[in-house]
């Protein structure tokens, strides 16, 4: 499980970037969106993958909507 929170942390961070560097005025809306950033207990080094990839989704909807 671990490695699949690895992925989809990766995959955040790029989108997370695209959007910086290609779609400057959807920022706005990252500040937002990390009030959403997935629970777990991170002393345990535990992530909800669900979360993560609600949150994913998030980014790549934001980025599909401003390019439809």
């Amino acid at each position: 499980m671990k490695t699949a929170n690895s992925n989809i942390l990766t995959e955040i961070a790029t989108l997370t970037r695209t959007i910086e560097d290609d779609y400057p005025e959807l920022q706005k809306y990252l500040d937002e969106s990390r009030s959403t950033l997935p629970k777990g207990n991170f002393n345990k080094g535990e992530l909800d993958t669900e979360e993560l990839e609600n949150y994913r989704n998030s980014l790549k909807n934001l980025i599909s909507k401003y390019n439809n």
